[in-house]
């Protein structure tokens, strides 16, 4: 019989903990913008017990699993990166115990590294894509830095890493096409989307069609409503292009993202002629670290 789970998405700004039943349902969930830069040297027994310690008394039999950056240089313990390929049993064997009080520890999970020709790395993210059961197909993750994982025979193959969330807040922001932006309004939202879905199958590429947000404002044919949404949809296009270049054509993915970001992945992949099967981080992540944990114990 498996025990009860405490687990942690322990990430740079935000922490979300949750105790997970033997049947793998959650029981209690707590969230907080407690991610390890807010973390002292020294601090994160204390830090643990701030996010999570009444989870730990209301199961104190427990196993206690951390994973995210957590586990980085700039975290708790650095748990090394595991190489691709790299399946379920090699990622849990790989933990590595930390101690939160005496005679009670907790084990941080450790992220993975591919180099295919250009090294890249993820922490938290894999757990996530074990949490989907995959034995072959592709993961998409959105986010900052979004992930795209390839999985073959039940281990995860490789990856790859893309800047679109940040590169969208930079643009959108800070960049010249700042100045002409503005909160959409109407019917922005919908039109701004399918300008930038149809720019991104122009031929001159990302920087030309970015470009092109600032011109067709100022010649009157975009609003400046529409111009967040059209980044959005470029740049999330750009992406899904440029996954199929790296990992091949292909008709279905699992996407794990939830709101606003499988709307609009799942509008970018619709375009693309993609099927998407979604999953929710949530529900992606109490599957994998119960897979994760299982391994910890054999």
């Amino acid at each position: 019989m498996p025990k009860p789970l405490i687990a942690l998405d322990w990430g740079t700004t935000r922490a979300r903990a949750f105790l997970i039943s033997e049947a793998g349902e959650v029981a209690m969930r707590r969230m907080a913008d407690q991610g390890i830069q807010s973390v002292p040297a020294g601090g994160y027994p204390a830090a643990f017990e701030a996010l999570a310690g009444d989870l730990r008394r209301a199961a104190p039999e427990a196993a206690i699993v951390l994973a995210g950056m957590v586990g980085s240089r700039n975290g708790w313990v650095e748990a090394p990166y595991v190489a691709c390929p790299a399946s379920p049993d090699a990622i849990a064997a790989a933990g590595i115990a930390v101690e939160l009080t005496a005679g009670n520890h907790a084990t941080i999970l450790p992220g993975l590294s591919c180099d295919d020709g250009s090294f890249d790395v993820m922490r938290g993210e894999e757990t996530l894509v074990v949490g989907l059961g995959l034995t072959d197909g592709l993961a998409c993750l959105p986010g900052t830095h979004s992930k795209w994982a390839e999985v073959k025979g039940g281990r995860i193959t490789r990856f790859a890493s893309f800047m679109t969330g940040e590169i969208y807040g930079l643009l959108r922001n800070q960049s010249i096409l700042a100045r002409l932006a503005e909160e959409p309004a109407g019917d922005d939202a919908n039109s701004g989307a399918a300008r930038g879905f149809a720019a991104a199958k122009r031929p001159a590429g990302l920087l030309n069609a970015a470009f092109g947000a600032r011109t067709e404002v100022l010649a009157g044919r975009m609003k400046g409503g529409e111009v967040g949404p059209f980044l959005s949809s470029l740049l999330v296009a750009q992406e899904i292009a440029g996954a199929q270049a790296l990992f091949g054509r292909t008709g279905h993915i699992q996407l794990v993202a939830d709101g606003v970001m499988a709307e609009s992945y799942g509008a970018g992949l619709a375009a693309a002629g993609i099927a998407a099967v979604v999953t929710t981080p949530e529900a992606a992540f109490v599957a994998g670290v119960r897979r994760l944990a299982a391994g910890l114990t054999r």
